[in-house]
């Protein structure tokens, strides 16, 4: 029984992921605050349209995303604090969803930009309840958790390449595909070679696909290629990875009006 309590518990370990961007606080905020722009680099958002905005800055929102055959709706609330007094800034966040298909059900998260000597640490920490029922729940751990880590962690490298050289998040995108697709391609002319190899028993035909191999994974990507490896997925230390205290005091999702009390910022 025990042992069960703390798989389930491991399950629901929050995600981290992290990020060093070579450019100013500025560019990082205000592509990342701003909704039109931060569905260009994140994949995890289509869109977002804000809707309210309360007389704490708390901000609600309804976000989308588009599936082949569907698209999932939520709503979401938010608040940034800009200008610390240690030269930071936060911004935290709470969202929920009402639609059945959607893997991922109510939860929390919060963005840290910490400035350093040449740019500064974007950090994400979330976490939420998985959503499509008892699939959703027995599916969490093993695919949807990992593949919105690294959807989350090829989106921070977008990001990066955008802020850092101008690279369009499209483009990115589509040297990422570029890039699968030849090391696929690679891979499956290694599968033919080997094949060959073992027919004819040719050692020529062995190298050559082990060299195949080689290129397909070993070959380091372009610089202008979006990978989730150039993101930390652990935190370094406690505070990186500790949510800042407004979290506490924002607003649920679908909660309006003006009546919430200020928060303020402690950590």
């Amino acid at each position: 029984m025990g042992e069960k309590l703390g798989r389930t518990v491991a399950a629901r370990k929050p995600l981290y992921i992290e990020i060093r961007i070579r450019a100013s606080m500025e560019r990082v905020w205000e592509l990342s605050q701003d909704p039109k722009s931060h569905p260009r680099w994140d994949l995890r958002f289509s869109r977002i349209v804000p809707i309210d905005e309360d007389e704490q800055r708390q901000v609600r929102f309804c976000y989308e995303f588009l599936l082949p055959l569907h698209t999932i709706k939520g709503t979401g609330a938010s608040l940034g604090h800009r200008h610390r007094a240690d030269g930071q800034a936060t911004s935290v966040l709470k969202f929920d969803t009402a639609d059945v298909l959607s893997p991922i059900g109510p939860g929390s998260g919060y963005w840290r930009y910490i400035p350093t000597d040449d740019g500064l640490r974007f950090i994400t920490g979330y976490n939420y309840e998985p959503g499509l029922g008892l699939a959703g729940k027995a599916f969490d751990s093993r695919a949807i958790r990992p593949a919105l880590g690294w959807a989350t962690a090829l989106s921070f490298d977008r990001l990066r390449l955008w802020a850092e050289s101008g690279l369009d998040p499209r483009h990115s995108r589509n040297r990422w595909f570029l890039d699968a697709g030849a090391r696929i391609g690679g891979a499956l002319v290694a599968v033919g070679l080997f094949r060959r190899a073992l027919a004819k028993r040719s050692a020529t035909m062995a190298a050559l696909g082990a060299a195949a191999v080689a290129l397909s994974y070993l070959a380091k990507p372009h610089w202008s290629v979006p990978r989730a490896s150039r993101c930390l997925r652990h935190a370094p230390d406690a505070r990186s990875a500790r949510a800042p205290s407004t979290l506490a005091s924002l607003r649920e999702p679908g909660q309006s009006g003006l009546d919430n009390k200020q928060p303020t910022e402690m950590e």
